[in-house]
């Protein structure tokens, strides 16, 4: 009888238990998901070894695998309490690993070179291994290492990037306490400049304008909607962090990363700032978890702090060369705006950014407090005292990539950047930086060093403040992470990433962006909109050989710079001028290089010289004799000058192309498109144009359709184009809109905020907001 009712007694258990269950189980391709009624789904891999508890009815995961819930595995609680409690179980060998990020990681990996990788020692193409393969190097730093933030770069198709994602977390789910991988991308919304757009069809991601182009539009509802598109497709392909935006204010016109930025007005690039981080960070509806955060956000890393663009002469801090931002205006504090009143001010439920990067740039005499002239994550002036204590920031700050290792070279892009701190050994670095008050380490795949500086901190101010400093930063990062949803379900189904990526309504308004982001500086006697069906004709471009900033070769070329075959769509392209209604010249903005010439060093100079904005030879007769910064180990001088140098523009062919044209055409028009990445003097051509249009970094068919008026021009400048090299030489790096601009024939002005639609100067509530300069 006993043994009945003990039968009895469990039997009923087992049907209450299994009554109150409320959640449900799918079996998918490579991982389960689990339902919960009236709560958060979960997902993991059954080869991970991970198992589900049930507590109060729902499903958890048991991450830990110890056969309790503990708080960071209960997605009923808040994500700074379930931050918190994982980050006191950390070991440092694991809070080590969440403050690395890793070097650039293609998939599959390349052979050779920068973004290279094995599969079981093997280059890809013959190791027999699939594209969505881990390589040698994502395991060991993922399992020896803990490393949990990797940077994605080059995939072969949103299928593949899903099916790697989800090897990537199955593997991670499995090791330690089961934090998942976040995956980041630099911007990759940028045009295919000859892909034809069609609206039924989709594509490989949607693509946008470049940032300048997207400033251009003076319209952050336009750069709110493309964060929440983009986000959707980041989210897709497994990326859940957005190395971006790039806030900069680009007020040094040289700058070779201007093209990356929202312009040079610090008001304009805050509010486009706030809409690009509302658009990507807020998740609304089902896919909201709490305070605007979920299924559908990608933490925004918005850069780089305290703002870049100030480097002397528009040398970039990427290279020893350029490693300097000057303040000859005195506006420093200008450059903090796009981030004190945009990226760390939204108008969203998120409220912030939820990261932030320094740039490399030693903010040269910036520092007040003590007096150093160090890399912007190494200044504890700029990170602790400013971002954080003055401003109120808290969310994650990472360096940029590389700046813990070793100088070996002036010029190259892949060296070490150790700005200010060149004596110091690779682990003193890693303490510096963390002692500086930032959190996480750019391009650095190895633990190693991050453990070395917790030795020291233990050492210097004992292991109990040291540990609490590094869970610090080890909460903010896991907030990131937990608020997103990773922890909960990271998987992706294929078939929605395919169906997701690139569709056809994110590829059209991509298009209709590109459409908005064009300027039309001059029209000369109604020269636009062409009609249809005319002859034009269409000069070819030479392109001399090059090298690219990962030191790629390209071939000497001499083609058309259009796609010829969608202009014939538009127009019968005739191959002699003398036929030809009009000419359409197609040209991008002059480039002379990086201020720099090795060989320069190797004849006895110092081997800086000019960056010029036009295309033509240009010396530099203005020029500081003195540079206002300088000094770097491999130089014995200080003084980095390049007066009375001379340089012209690798594209200089460019000109030619528009000069010989003009003269061709016997004065029939000549209309020139123009690929603008940074501001340019235009009064080498102006005059043998009948009509500019300028745009930046679109498809070929966008500009079509502007010409031939199917779309009508609505962009206005975000920069000053310079009246001359002269202007520029004057102007302070740090001061935005400083210069006196371009005067056409027409007797427009090409400032910033102008810009031409059919019937003339564009005025209207944009430039209403934007046009009175600020103080």
């Amino acid at each position: 009888m006993l043994r009945l009712c003990t039968t009895f007694i469990l039997f009923s258990t087992a049907i209450l238990t299994f009554a109150q269950q409320k959640w449900t189980e799918e079996k998918k391709e490579t991982f389960n998901l689990v339902r919960n009624q009236g709560g958060q789904s979960i997902a993991y891999s059954p080869n991970s070894g991970v198992k589900v508890l049930t507590v109060d009815g729902f499903a958890f995961k048991d991450l830990n695998k110890n056969g309790k819930l503990d708080i960071y595995e209960d997605w009923r609680q808040p994500a700074d309490a379930r931050a918190k409690d994982l980050a006191s179980k950390l070991s440092i060998e694991q809070i080590a690993g969440l403050m690395l990020y890793s070097r650039h990681q293609s998939i599959p990996a390349r052979p050779g070179g920068y973004f290279a990788g094995t599969y079981k020692g093997k280059p890809f193409p013959e190791s027999g291994a699939k594209p969505e393969d881990l390589t040698d190097q994502q395991i060991e730093f993922l399992t020896k290492d803990n490393l949990r933030h990797v940077l994605v770069t080059t995939v072969q198709s949103p299928e593949l990037a899903a099916k790697w994602n989800n090897n990537i977390q199955a593997l991670v789910e499995g090791a330690g306490v089961g934090i998942p991988a976040n995956n980041s991308s630099d911007p990759r919304h940028g045009t295919v400049a000859n892909a034809e757009f069609n609206a039924a069809a989709g594509g490989a991601i949607s693509m946008w304008p470049g940032s300048l182009g997207m400033a251009a539009t003076f319209d952050p509802a336009l750069v709110e909607k493309f964060g929440k598109i983009a986000a959707a497709e980041y989210r897709a392909l497994g990326i859940a962090t957005a190395l971006s935006p790039q806030v900069d204010i680009a007020t040094e016109p040289r700058w070779n990363r201007f093209s990356g930025t929202f312009g040079e007005d610090p008001y304009l690039a805050a509010e486009m700032a706030r809409a690009y981080c509302d658009g990507f960070q807020t998740s609304t509806g089902t896919q909201e978890i709490a305070n605007g955060w979920g299924y559908s956000s990608v933490n925004a890393m918005v850069k780089h702090w305290p703002g870049g663009g100030s480097g002397e002469a528009g040398r970039d801090a990427h290279y020893g060369m350029g490693k300097f931002a000057v303040y000859p205006g005195k506006q420093f504090q200008t450059h903090f705006i796009p981030f004190i009143n945009g990226a760390f001010k939204l108008k969203g439920k998120t409220m912030m950014a939820s990261a932030v990067m320094p740039y490399y740039t030693i903010s040269w005499n910036q520092d007040v407090k003590n007096k150093e002239n160090v890399g912007n994550s190494y200044n504890k002036y700029i990170i602790t005292d400013l971002m954080r204590t003055k401003y109120k920031y808290d969310g994650v700050a990472c360096t940029d990539w590389g700046i813990t290792g070793d100088e070996t070279v002036l010029d190259n892009f892949t060296a070490g950047k150790p700005w200010g701190v060149d004596k110091l050994s690779i682990a003193e670095r890693h303490y510096k930086v963390l002692m500086a008050g930032v959190d996480q380490f750019g391009g650095n795949n190895e633990a190693k060093p991050i453990i070395d500086a917790y030795a020291m901190g233990s050492k210097e101010h004992g292991e109990a403040w040291m540990r609490a400093r590094m869970e610090q930063s080890a909460v903010r990062l896991l907030k990131n992470i937990f608020r997103v949803g990773l922890f909960e379900n990271p998987y992706l189904d294929v078939e929605n990433t395919k169906q997701t990526v690139g569709k056809p309504e994110f590829m059209a308004a991509g298009y209709e962006a590109q459409l908005k982001s064009m300027v039309l500086l001059k029209n000369q006697k109604q020269a636009l909109p062409l009609k249809t069906g005319i002859k034009v004709y269409v000069p070819k471009k030479f392109t001399p050989a090059a090298r690219n900033f990962l030191g790629v070769e390209t071939p000497e070329s001499y083609a058309y710079p259009v796609n010829i075959d969608i202009v014939k769509k538009y127009f019968t392209v005739v191959d002699n001028p003398d036929e030809a209604d009009v000419a359409l010249a197609f040209i991008s903005s002059p480039n002379t290089g990086n201020g720099y010439q090795a060989e320069d060093v190797k004849k006895g100079g110092n081997g800086y010289f000019p960056i010029s904005l036009q295309y033509g030879e240009y010396k530099a007769t203005e020029a500081r004799a003195v540079s206002i910064a300088g000094g770097d180990p491999l130089e014995n001088f200080t003084n980095r000058t390049y007066k009375d140098k001379s340089v012209k523009a690798t594209n200089i062919t460019d000109l030619a192309m528009v000069t010989e044209t003009y003269e061709k055409m016997k004065g029939k028009p000549v209309i020139v498109s123009v690929n603008v990445d940074n501001p340019m003097i235009f009064n080498e051509f102006e005059t043998k144009a009948n009509a500019i249009l300028v745009n930046f970094r679109v498809q070929d068919q966008a500009i079509l359709d502007i010409l031939t008026g199917k779309a009508e021009p609505s962009g206005l400048l975000p920069m000053q184009m310079p009246a001359d090299m002269v202007v520029v030489e004057k102007q302070a790096e740090d001061a935005p809109r400083d210069m006196r601009c371009h005067k056409d024939a027409a007797g427009n002005v090409y400032d910033f905020g102008f810009g031409l639609n059919w019937k003339g100067v564009i005025v209207d509530a944009r430039t209403a907001k934007y046009m009175v300069k600020k103080k």
